[in-house]
């Protein structure tokens, strides 16, 4: 490869990084502030991050993509809880809530194709509306009653895509939703947190970096290894709201999911990221126990969304988490955690209204602040 051409792939690879890890890169990453920071107290150190496990089990979808899911919780509960990750994620990125739901309810956590613990198998439709087929497939695999469906960032765009494909299943089988740090659509349009004119300009650029970096994706998951300090830094300082304060070993958590994503599957699934609408779809949440949930200096799918989806769903629940970022639910479990508790608590009194067995488990156990 050229001189000329390294160069260009390497500014390339940096702003798909802004996309891809839902961070903007920094020039001030240096080596002795990552060590700096991971010398002070860390809270999460002992946190077995990433560890706790179910029964693992693989469905294959339609379309012939392999799918990993694990259930975990109890068995004899009345309601389900599907959760679903985001761009990039996978499942382990449920941590705190599968750690506070497990004693009460039974947990179905699945990673969306080629992400996490899903073989990578080259396919043609790598879309959201895909992945809304891929979630009513987990249903009908693995949930044999009613349940309860959480998506956070891409997860919750899924659950969208499910209401906009499949609408039958809401209110019936699917008992409650939980929006957390999503979008209806226009994700085009936000601006990372970047001065307008700088924001216009990587949109712009993006989509054919993104392109051109795909057929090198090998490449550029090597490079993606040898920059750890750099993705810890920039992942600490505009991942998380309380940069200060957030637990080196969390960040690790999320960088570590992060960079295990393949480059080109992050490529595949971008342009439907930027192309995703699904406003017209919420109608059908209409009568469903819903909460939505974002941080307020979210810079990823911004408070403004999600303010969009409460004003189409007046009787959804709004919960705006301050003090917090786009990972919200690693970021400030115990908020997320309370509000999916009372939505968890509406879907079983629905369930008991409609004289189902059983009035739902009230979720225990101790949140981190």
């Amino acid at each position: 490869m050229s001189t000329t051409r390294r160069r260009r792939a390497g500014v390339a690879g940096a702003i798909v990084g802004v996309a891809s890890a839902g961070v903007a890169a920094a020039a001030l990453a240096k080596r002795y502030a990552v060590g700096r920071i991971r010398l002070r107290p860390d809270l999460e150190a002992s946190e077995p991050l990433g560890e706790l496990r179910g029964r693992p089990t693989m469905i294959s979808a339609s379309d012939g993509v392999p799918l990993y899911a694990e259930v975990d919780g109890r068995e004899d509960a009345p309601l389900t809880v599907v959760l679903c990750h985001g761009y990039t994620l996978n499942l382990d990125s449920w941590h705190y809530q599968r750690r506070d739901l497990r004693d009460s309810y039974r947990l179905v956590l699945w990673d969306q194709r080629s992400h996490g613990r899903s073989p990578r198998v080259p396919t043609d439709d790598n879309s959201i509306d895909r992945l809304g087929e891929d979630l009513a497939e987990i249903i009908e695999a693995l949930v044999p009653g009613p349940c309860v469906l959480v998506g956070h960032s891409m997860g919750g765009m899924t659950i969208m895509a499910l209401a906009d494909r499949r609408p039958e299943l809401f209110g019936d089988r699917i008992r409650g939703v939980a929006l957390i740090s999503t979008s209806p659509g226009r994700l085009g349009e936000i601006s990372l947190g970047l001065p307008a004119l700088v924001a216009k300009a990587v949109h712009t650029v993006t989509p054919g970096a993104v392109s051109i970096l795909r057929r090198g994706g090998t490449l550029v998951d090597k490079s993606r290894q040898v920059g750890n300090d750099v993705a810890f830094l920039a992942l600490r300082h505009l991942g998380f709201a309380d940069s200060k304060n957030v637990s080196p070993t969390l960040v690790d958590f999320v960088e570590s999911m992060i960079r295990s994503t393949p480059f080109e599957v992050i490529a595949e699934f971008y342009p439907s990221l930027v192309s995703h609408d699904k406003m017209n779809a919420l109608s059908v949440l209409n009568g469903v126990p819903t909460a939505i949930m974002v941080g307020d200096e979210d810079w990823l799918t911004p408070v403004e969304h999600s303010r969009e989806i409460a004003k189409a769903l007046p009787q959804a629940r709004f919960t705006e988490i301050p003090g917090s970022s786009h990972l919200v639910q690693l970021e400030r479990p115990t908020a997320v955690n309370d509000a999916l508790r009372d939505l968890l608590k509406r879907a079983a009194a629905d369930l008991a209204a409609d004289g189902d067995t059983g009035d739902g488990a009230t979720a225990a156990g101790t949140d981190r602040d």
